[in-house]
């Protein structure tokens, strides 16, 4: 099997490709050097001379105060440049993963967000994402759209790198308490996306590591396993005032995943745990 893989300078693209070599299966990556998705042309000779069988496509535009700002842009990439991808894919009759976000959703109440409830996007970032699912569904019959959230890989930046350098600069923070999810762990969630890519089990899925927690319930547990004396302060959201606003209610329903025959993830402590085992072995300062 051969698999091309979009955003491989990305946290969770990186890991995928890693995932594809420990199982033997062909990985080729890309990025915007190689391939600059928001170039239709660009997908149609790349993907082609690829001769993928599938595509696993994990670039998007992802800052999502500064997509507020740059509409356009954001939509070029997480909307105009899944369609392109969508479309060869479709021409070439081959699967095609998207990963998407809990962002499709209002972020309202405190139920499990199912995979096939209404989307209603609070942001731009969310906006554009929800018009990629609809650009793949509309043109992609063997697809899968695998939704995660809050997470964090060796490569790139992430919540757990950012409390680190400030809890080590600072010696407290304070962190939302009413912002309730899960945090992914992309070393983990590659090993499912390419589980998932060798299956015929198509559809929408949502794949985040066990448990749910806060932010500020995130942070406590992140200096508590590295063994370092901060305090943490909770706070509402509103003393952090952003240009996009967050969803509150990031709980997402796994339940096709198990219903489907796919292992959920491990629990977002034990992820913790050994994520920040590899930063200390890459030799990344705890």
């Amino acid at each position: 099997m051969r698999v091309l893989v979009t955003g491989v300078k990305g946290q969770l693209g990186h890991d995928v490709m890693d995932e594809l070599a420990a199982k033997g299966i062909e990985g080729i990556g890309v990025d915007v050097e190689e391939m600059d998705i928001t170039d239709a042309d660009a997908c149609q000779r790349v993907i082609k001379e690829a001769k993928p069988d599938a595509v696993i496509h994990c670039a998007a535009y992802t800052a999502v105060d500064a997509a507020e700002d740059n509409v356009e842009l954001c939509r070029k990439v997480n909307a105009d440049g899944t369609r392109n991808i969508a479309k060869v894919c479709k021409e070439l009759d081959i699967k095609m993963m998207y990963i998407s976000t809990d962002y499709v959703f209002n972020g309202q109440g405190e139920r499990p967000w199912k995979p096939d409830d209404h989307r209603e996007p609070l942001n731009v970032y969310g906006l554009t994402k929800y018009e990629g699912e609809i650009a793949v569904e509309q043109n992609v019959e063997k697809f899968f759209t695998v939704r995660i959230a809050w997470v964090f890989g060796i490569n790139g930046k992430n919540f757990i790198k950012t409390m680190l350098r400030l809890g080590k600069e600072r010696g407290a923070v304070s962190v939302v308490d009413d912002q309730i999810g899960s945090p992914t762990y992309t070393y983990d969630l590659a090993k499912l996306l390419v589980e998932m890519i060798q299956t015929d089990r198509y559809g929408r899925y949502h794949a985040t590591n066990e448990g749910l927690c806060s932010w500020y319930e995130f942070a406590c547990e992140i200096f508590k396993q590295a063994g370092m004396d901060v305090k943490v302060s909770p706070v509402d959201s509103s003393s952090f005032p952003a240009k996009a606003k967050r969803p509150s209610n990031s709980r997402m329903s796994k339940e096709k995943l198990t219903e489907n025959g796919f292992d959920r993830l491990p629990s977002w402590q034990d992820a913790l745990g050994r994520y920040l085992k590899e930063l200390k072995k890459e030799g990344q300062e705890i």
